[in-house]
């Protein structure tokens, strides 16, 4: 599925004339508004008079009350009361007296990307028609902070692509589009406040996630979904069975004997009984750490590299199974992490929101993670904004990793560049970061562990709609109802000390599940650990791993020093963050190879 939206202009007609596409959408004037690709029952369309409001996605509508709603408008600004009330995933575009509004989600699986094209803006739901249009060429600054490790740059520079004239929309904002072509962002949504108790905040969720689900079910339609034997996948698999799904799962076993995943996984398919379900072996070649990107995935990954592209080819085997069983959507448990689960910064919010409770918990975490008392407490007294925080962290790419016993409740994850990564490299990360910090000063919340719950939500958003793009020829769609803008509204609305305080493991999720998922499900608590699938990966595929050393397109660009990568793939270390800037290396050196090779060769040497 792509599409472009044009502004209501000669210059915007001459545009889409550039475009190849099965469907288009005229604004009132007769001008092309959309134009793309989708499949037909993926698109709504209301016409009230003049105006035109398009939703594209899966999501539930009242088309005669919100064409009559659309017809009393007065601006673009009050489209806000029909995006609030929506579930799903859904792009959202209008057309009103000359000028135009597009938005995606929230969470950044429905994204906005923007570009000028003949002096006009134009916006688009992915990078490929951009390119298209503008033949953007490659931003190597950004693709340096791609090597950034565990997870590549922080927000708000990991919404950007890696191509020069190609933006995206900022979290919580819709982009206006006016007749001359001129763009501006205008936000219209905050996370809530949060101030619900913890029953009341279940029940949000709990009606939340279960219209998300419901919204995705249809008689006529197989689902496929992840049952890992976590809490979070293992309770889509029960809401989508009670809601009637024809459902498939898959579950793959992990390497680890201590990891109870597959015991769990085995419980939650004897309770239920209709659906059919797949135990995948936990040596298979697909499971483990791979090269990244291969011949079959070129030019599927136009925004950039991707932190998961070792796991393309386990997601590639997932999806040929799921549509050989009739699947055209396969569930995740994405973003149940980030809404229920706790952040690095939730015992600095904590211990400010209940001084009593939340400093007896930060005390059980200290010992737990065996901090040591002074870290803590200069951890717990930092009272540095979010502009100082991503200031220190460009500060300290090229450190080694912090020490196991030293906490960090900042605001921003503190990601390295690898061992590897050049002087010019590190200077133009640094550089990008602390330019960061002068132009966006402020966080996506006032409080640290929300700030970085919705930083963690746009991050799994772009992993989702990232996966869409590589499994997009399969005829299959990863979906991730937690990251539906109603659902991670109903769970961060409720206090974090509710959530949290109780000691209990993600609470708020077990609460708002509870009597739709069985209660012995609801018993378990912890999560599995898959560290041992990435040293078997590098163990099994070692050798291709080094063909990535040889003639590294990376290094082409002065951004890597070839040897000391060889080194780190030949005797990675024993520790799991030892492993991730292999990964973010492998992954940007194997998209170069099969996206941007010729332009290299026929550039030669860039420093």
């Amino acid at each position: 599925m792509e599409f472009v939206v044009l502004p209501d202009s000669a210059a915007g007609a001459e545009a889409a004339a550039r475009l190849r596409a099965t469907h288009r959408i005229d604004h009132a004037s007769g001008r092309p508004w959309i134009v793309g690709d989708w499949q037909q029952d993926e698109m709504t369309v209301l016409h009230a008079g003049p105006r035109r409001l398009a939703l594209l996605g899966r999501t539930r509508l009242d088309e005669q009350a919100t064409t009559a709603a659309l017809g009393r408008m007065r601006s673009l600004h009050d489209i806000d009361a029909v995006a609030s009330r929506l579930p799903g995933l859904v792009h959202l575009m209008a057309s009103m007296d000359g000028k135009v509004r597009v938005q995606g989600s929230v969470s950044g699986v429905r994204q906005v990307f923007t570009a000028v094209v003949d002096g006009v803006t134009v916006a688009a739901g992915a990078v490929g028609p951009l390119l298209r249009l503008t033949g953007a060429g490659l931003d190597e600054t950004l693709l340096a902070a791609r090597l950034l490790a565990p997870g590549g740059a922080p927000w708000p520079l990991s919404l950007r692509p890696v191509r020069r004239g190609v933006d995206a929309l900022a979290t919580g904002h819709w982009l206006e589009l006016d007749a001359a072509g001129r763009s501006r962002q205008i936000r219209w949504w905050n996370l809530p406040e949060a101030r619900l108790p913890l029953a009341e905040g279940a029940w949000a969720v709990r009606t939340a996630l279960s219209e998300a689900v419901a919204t995705r079910i249809r008689p006529d339609r197989t689902i496929s979904a992840d049952l890992s034997g976590g809490l979070d996948s293992t309770s889509l698999c029960f809401l989508a069975d009670a809601a009637g799904a024809d459902l498939v799962t898959y579950h793959v076993m992990p390497i680890d004997g201590a990891n109870e995943d597959t015991a769990w996984a085995r419980k939650a398919a004897a309770m239920l009984p209709s659906a059919r379900h797949h135990m995948l072996s936990s040596d298979r070649a697909e499971n483990l750490l791979d090269v990244g990107y291969t011949a079959d995935y070129a030019d599927l990954a136009p925004e950039g590299p991707s932190t998961w592209a070792s796991g393309l080819a386990h997601i590639r085997d997932l999806a040929t199974r799921a549509t050989g069983e009739g699947a055209t959507l396969h569930l995740t448990g994405f973003g149940g992490d980030e809404l229920f689960g706790r952040m690095p910064a939730c015992a600095w919010s904590l211990a400010r929101a209940q001084p009593v409770n939340g400093l007896k918990l930060l005390n059980r975490y200290r010992l737990a993670n065996r901090w040591s008392l002074g870290g803590t407490v200069r951890a717990l007294t930092d009272r540095s904004t979010f502009a100082q925080s991503l200031a220190r962290v460009a500060a300290r790419i090229s450190d080694p990793p912090s020490p196991l016993d030293e906490p960090d409740f900042g605001w921003v994850f503190a990601p390295r560049l690898p061992a590897w990564a050049t002087p010019d490299a590190a200077a133009a990360v640094r550089k990008l970061l602390t330019d960061a910090a002068r132009e966006t000063p402020e966080p996506l919340d006032a409080d640290r562990a929300r700030h970085q719950a919705l930083a963690s939500i746009a991050f799994e958003g772009k992993t989702v709609r990232q996966v869409n793009t590589v499994v997009a020829a399969s005829g299959i769609v990863w979906d991730a109802p937690f990251l539906d803008d109603r659902v991670l509204e109903a769970a961060m609305s409720t206090r974090i000390d509710e959530r949290l305080a109780t000691g209990r493991f993600k609470p708020l999720l077990i609460d708002a599940v509870r009597g739709l998922v069985p209660a012995d499900i609801l018993d378990r608590r912890d999560k599995g650990e898959f560290s041992a699938e990435a040293f078997r990966g590098i163990a099994r595929n070692r050798a291709r791993l080094l063909e990535l050393c040889e003639d590294s397109q990376l290094a082409r660009l002065g951004l890597i020093d070839p040897a000391k990568f060889r080194s780190a793939v030949l005797n990675p270390g024993p520790m799991a963050h030892h492993i991730q800037p292999i990964e973010t290396t492998v992954a940007c050196e194997s998209w170069l190879r099969t996206h941007l090779r010729p332009h290299l060769q026929d550039t030669g040497e860039r420093r």
